[in-house]
């Protein structure tokens, strides 16, 4: 496996290149063009200037995250056909810059959904969480609201004022749209793109939905075992494959992270890892990596993607706010760097297992 970082770009991330070189064992990134709109076309020469940056810091970028769906692909308008196009073109650009692989997700309205950002923990830091009854008890159309306070002056990925301003009519725009409609269109996205990423070897790593069932009656079909090998079925090429996500998979504590994980052998294209403290099935907030500060055996986790032979890029996800630091929600650099080096350091012991037992 290759430890990255996530980095949204000069102007957007208060985390620069140069503090996340300074991380052990991180050598890459994972990036994207954050100015772009869903359904935009990426040009190549803002694909080669953000990967000049990039590699002038002694990095490299190891994936993007996201080329965002427009939502004419999702529902399976009319007018999908044009921001596919434009969607295979900016595979061909990618694929032209040495860039291999593509984190993406289809999920309507909300890209991720939490009930607070900032919820304080009893060593003082802050973390994202999420209750089902707060969610039960708000208008869908004051959602963004309810949180904009708390973004640290960010612009968080999935929640743009921009698209938060349309919020009733995407709604509208999903009326009609349930899990087998959602399916069929995701399918009809994949047949179109495989052919470019299938000349590119570009991997297409679906993200889960998070959390992992429906949010407001939208649909949610990335939230299990059953689902994600039907996705892999229905378009069966090893570029159609997944970004395995412990804090979104793991949010319903009936899916088997390990064994999800094990199953999904050679189309696990992108990890993210990280852990999740539950205090009911339907409460649970971000919490240090370190398996006993959460609910999930971390040590499992690498171990399943150390045993079917991982080799992708993998990045600690949503971290805490902690050493008074300000930035956008989750995606502080101290902790996840305590994060990067808790991983490595997991790895490094199952590795060492691993030779001496053979």
């Amino acid at each position: 496996m290759e430890m990255t970082f996530r980095w949204f770009g000069e102007g957007f991330d208060t985390v620069t290149l140069k503090q996340i070189r300074q991380i052990p064992g991180v050598t890459g990134v994972i990036t994207t063009l954050y100015d772009t709109m869903p359904g935009e076309l990426w040009e190549r020469n803002r694909i080669k200037a953000l990967k000049e940056t990039v590699e002038a810091s002694g990095l490299h970028i190891s994936g993007i995250e996201s080329v965002n769906i427009h939502d004419s692909i999702k529902i399976g308008d009319k007018d999908r056909d044009m921001y596919i196009d434009n969607y295979i073109k900016t595979l061909e650009n990618l694929g032209e810059e040495g860039i291999r692989m593509v984190c993406y997700n289809f999920m309507p309205v909300f890209d991720w959904t939490r009930t607070e950002l900032a919820r304080l923990r009893p060593d003082g830091s802050t973390v994202m969480a999420y209750t089902q009854e707060a969610v039960d008890a708000i208008d869908p159309e004051k959602m963004f609201e309810s949180i904009a306070g708390d973004m640290n002056g960010t612009v968080m990925p999935g929640w743009e004022p921009e698209r938060m301003a349309k919020v009733k009519e995407l709604f509208q725009m999903y009326r009609d749209v349930d899990d087998e409609k959602l399916f069929a269109n995701l399918k009809y996205f994949l047949e179109r793109i495989m052919p470019v990423c299938n000349k590119y070897d570009i991997k297409m790593a679906i993200h889960p939905d998070d959390p992992a069932w429906s949010v407001f009656g939208l649909p949610r079909i990335i939230i299990n075992q059953e689902n994600i090998h039907r996705m892999m079925d229905m378009v069966d090429d090893v570029h159609n494959g997944v970004t395995f996500c412990s804090g979104s998979y793991g949010t319903n504590l009936e899916n088997d992270l390990p064994g999800m994980i094990r199953s999904l052998k050679g189309r696990i294209h992108f990890a993210h890892v990280r852990n999740l403290k539950f205090n009911s099935p339907t409460d649970f907030e971000e919490s240090a990596h370190l398996s006993s500060d959460g609910t999930f055996d971390m040590y499992e986790i690498m171990k399943a993607l150390y045993d079917i032979g991982f080799d992708g890029p993998i990045r600690p996800d949503h971290g805490r706010m902690i050493w008074d630091e300000k930035a956008m929600p989750g995606y502080g650099l101290y902790d996840r760097a305590l994060g990067a080096a808790y991983l490595n350091g997991l790895w490094e012991a199952i590795d060492k297992s691993h030779k001496r037992a053979v």
